[in-house]
């Protein structure tokens, strides 16, 4: 959500931003919010007059009351009654002027940073760098399913009766490989000085659409009939919802915090045989890792984000590469984003296995996050990113340490989570 200011000032500017995001059906809505936010200001001026003037005229009435004029009090108190119900006219009209500019504020996309390629959707992203030599062993490397049902480490089909497709039962040592990457990925950021947290897994529709767009929300979030609350599709939701309403003070700053949760997510892919079994799913766990901070500092928060979550993927001995963001496939609030993709040696490709946005003041300004300077208070940046989602990098970890026998490699930093054992063995029929 970008500053209406800006809009007023350079709408231009907004209009070109549009473009370059491929969503020229936007353009018009620039001049439209101009003019709704022109008669919103034309009518804030006239109410402000109408109540330094009834303020003064009030005052005259017990004047002329004083003096014995009745005739001209009266005449001065319809006056005031005038006033005043023109003043509850503007007001009405204020409010509704005013939630419109804000709906259609809320749609027009934030704008980019200058060094985001343009492109018209994800086909062309751009690869930015590759971490870690990508190997493909001289064995097949079945499906993760496949390896997974091999070490009775999964079950699906008593998933589908209780629950629906994309959802899933863990068990055994793959249950146990999935909690220790977890685990490994709290203790990793807070050795990288993050905050750990657990927040809440519901948050109110204030929060939601303070933190993502309207079409996002659609898309993503599960409501809870009856109630005012959204079950998360991420933990940054509810971290940065933390902040709402508050002013935090620069010494403060920056605020870097980890979270753990559950995340729920409408949306199942079904093309194609990649994107079933728990590469999209609705229900799945993440370590997250988010930043509030100065507007200066978020560049290279944004930087220090993704190189924590490449760090965190070598340190298994998973290739990784980044992948930074086009224009046209960046959500609406978002300044800059890149993906980490992690090394398929069944597929001889690299995959998605998170995501890192730095959202400039755009969640702040929904959301009235501000910090108090020495020059007074402005919007702070927020910025998240992907530690690691068990299911997509359970794939990547599988694929990545199978041996040719079906049992699985622990590399060292994940022993002491897996009871000390070194590999994951293939239980004897």
């Amino acid at each position: 959500m970008i500053d209406i200011k800006f809009l007023r000032s350079d709408p231009d500017a907004v209009k070109e931003n549009i473009k370059k995001k491929f969503q020229d059906d936007k353009l018009p809505l620039v001049d439209e919010v101009i003019e709704l936010d022109k008669e919103f200001r034309e009518c804030k001026t006239r109410a402000e007059y109408l109540r330094s003037q009834r303020n003064k005229i009030s005052k005259q009435i017990g004047a002329f009351m004083a003096q014995g004029k009745k005739e001209e009090a009266e005449a001065t108190k319809k006056q005031v009654t005038d006033m005043a119900g023109e003043l509850e006219a503007l007001t009405v009209k204020e409010n509704e002027l005013s939630e419109k500019i804000d709906t259609i504020m809320r749609v027009i996309p934030n704008i980019i940073d200058p060094s985001v390629p343009i492109g018209k959707d994800d086909s062309e992203n751009v690869e930015i760098e590759k971490f870690g030599e990508p190997v493909v062993p001289d064995f097949e490397i079945p499906y993760h399913v496949d390896i997974m049902e091999k070490l009775n480490g999964i079950e699906l089909d008593p998933a589908r009766d209780t629950s629906g497709n994309g959802f899933y039962y863990l068990r055994g040592d793959i249950a146990r490989l999935h909690s220790a990457i977890l685990s490994y990925a709290r203790d990793f950021m807070i050795d990288r000085g993050f905050t750990y947290y657990i927040p809440p897994f519901m948050i109110r529709s204030s929060v939601v659409t303070g933190v993502m767009s309207f079409a996002e929300m659609e898309n993503m979030m599960y409501k809870i009939e009856g109630e005012d609350l959204y079950l998360i599709g991420t933990s940054e939701h509810s971290m940065i919802g933390k902040f709402i309403n508050t002013i935090t003070e620069e010494d403060q700053l920056p605020q870097t915090l980890t979270s753990y949760s559950p995340c729920f997510r409408k949306e199942v892919g079904a093309h194609g045989i990649e994107e079933r079994g728990v590469y999209r799913i609705h229900q799945f766990e993440k370590q997250e890792m988010i930043v509030v901070c100065k507007p200066e500092e978020s560049m290279t928060w944004y930087d220090k984000l993704w190189q924590n979550s490449v760090d965190f993927f070598r340190s298994l001995d998973i290739p990784v590469r980044t992948l930074e963001c086009c224009s046209g496939d960046l959500a609406d609030l978002k300044v800059k984003s890149c993906d980490v993709e992690a090394w398929s040696p069944r597929q001889k490709k690299y995959f998605e296995v998170g995501s890192c946005s730095n959202l400039g003041d755009a969640q702040a300004r929904r959301l009235g996050i501000r910090i108090r300077g020495e020059n007074g208070n402005y919007l702070a940046h927020t910025l998240n990113n992907t530690v690691v989602a068990p299911p997509r990098m359970l794939i990547a970890f599988l694929e990545n340490n199978l041996n040719e026998d079906g049992s699985i490699r622990i590399p060292l930093p994940l022993r002491m989570y897996m009871g000390g054992n070194s590999t994951i063995e293939v239980p004897k029929k």
